[in-house]
């Protein structure tokens, strides 16, 4: 998606506007602006500059909720549309985040609804966003919808935050792992080859083994590098692919130690995203059909699809959920309590609470076993270079004491 700024006069009142839009291309970018009731001027690309500069312009999760959070208060506060939007701008220390405020302040006092500017920025205001938005306009509750915004979001936000934070220390482990393997590879080894090659004898096999991994690294360490990058930058971009895509989410899905964690996830999320969708007025089927998009794993999002088109053949939400690959028993419970009771968005919070809670006790669950896990792995990999090493010395020695 690429980022356009524009000129245009505005259709009903002849004002002359400027702004920012996102789209695949410039005549793309024109047709939206035309829907939207302007009469592009001027189009212009953005360029988008290396990569420091996309890093520098990315907008966190953290801008966007804060943002969301900030906005929730002051309308609820009963501050008129714009100069809510004026005073988060003023208060956001994120320049690129204040950008897009000023354009949906530039945005909402030429008399576009805020909908209808939050979704010239996809990737910053996602489907489940536009859809708590356009909901709270409608109803005029866009204070309540804002603060299940901040919720939600802010939940999200601090299971993935616990989640890493409890596989950031194996991974120091890990990486001091690789140090110590390239450290005895290429420093303790070729000086064990340079003693038998001086004593005129034959290396062991293992030691032999390490030996000829190490001359490899240290003579063709320009091919092993380039291989190195090729293989990230070939890993990268098939994540992006559909296949690739497809790949990761069936790995999350199956790994034996993190297979529960995922699928707490992507139910607690699922069941979050449908609550605060159904609460606001958001119709089953649209409700259901961003609560797919909106959790992440393709394989997942699949399962959600089948279960809105049966929903849409007149079942039950309950009764569709079940026997779902993916979908938690307690997820299917609650809506069939739901349904008969008539809060099914209030059922479904219940089903997402239970497992975030899970997922707490399961994340610290894994951080206590991976450790030892990572510990007995780098005990037999440095055991192995240790014995390998080892090995030819203890055999010299044994020949020095049987001469």
């Amino acid at each position: 998606m690429k980022r356009f700024t524009y000129r245009a006069r505005d259709s009903k009142t002849g004002k002359i506007v400027k702004g920012a839009i996102q789209a695949e291309s410039e005549r793309t970018a024109g047709k939206l602006l035309i829907e939207q009731g302007f009469t592009p001027d001027k189009i212009v690309e953005e360029e988008e500059g290396g990569l420091l500069s996309r890093l520098q312009n990315k907008i966190r999760n953290k801008d966007k909720n804060v943002f969301t959070r900030q906005f929730a208060t002051l309308i609820g506060a009963g501050l008129p549309l714009s100069n809510s939007l004026r005073v988060v701008a003023e208060q956001t220390q994120s320049k690129p985040m204040r950008k897009v405020i000023e354009a949906l302040l530039s945005d909402v006092e030429a008399g576009k609804t805020l909908t209808e500017t939050c979704q010239k920025y996809p990737d910053v205001f996602d489907n489940l966003y536009i859809a708590l938005l356009r909901a709270g306009e409608t109803s005029g509750t866009l204070d309540l919808s804002l603060i299940r915004l901040a919720d939600q979001k802010e939940k999200d936000e601090k299971m993935m935050s616990d989640i890493r934070g409890a596989l950031t220390y194996p991974a120091i482990i890990l990486l001091v792992i690789i140090a110590v393997l390239i450290f005895m590879v290429l420093v303790v080894v070729p000086q064990v080859e340079d003693l038998y090659h001086d004593l005129g004898k034959e290396l062991p096999w293992a030691t032999a083994f390490l030996v000829g991994v190490s001359n490899f690294i240290i003579e063709q360490w320009f091919v092993v590098l380039i291989v190195l990058a090729v293989a990230v930058w070939f890993l990268i971009q098939f994540t992006k692919t559909d296949v690739g895509k497809r790949w990761g989410a069936i790995i999350k899905l199956n790994v034996p130690l993190f297979k529960g964690l995922f699928l707490r996830l992507y139910n607690a999320r699922f069941a979050r995203t449908a609550q605060n969708l159904l609460s606001t007025g958001v119709s089953i089927q649209d409700s259901l059909r961003i609560s797919g998009e909106a959790i992440g794993n393709i394989m997942v999002q699949e399962q959600i699809e089948i279960v809105m088109e049966k929903v849409k053949q007149g079942k039950p939400l309950s009764e569709s959920l079940k026997s779902r690959s993916y979908i938690l028993p307690l997820v299917p419970q609650m809506a069939s309590i739901g349904e008969q009771s008539g809060k099914i968005d209030e059922m479904l919070g219940k089903a997402a609470t239970v497992y975030e809670n899970e997922l707490d006790e399961q994340i610290r669950t894994i951080s206590t076993l991976i450790e030892p896990i990572l510990m007995v792995v780098m005990a037999l990999l440095v055991g192995f270079i240790v014995i390998a090493v080892l090995m030819p010395i203890y055999a010299i020695v044994s020949d020095v004491q049987s001469g």
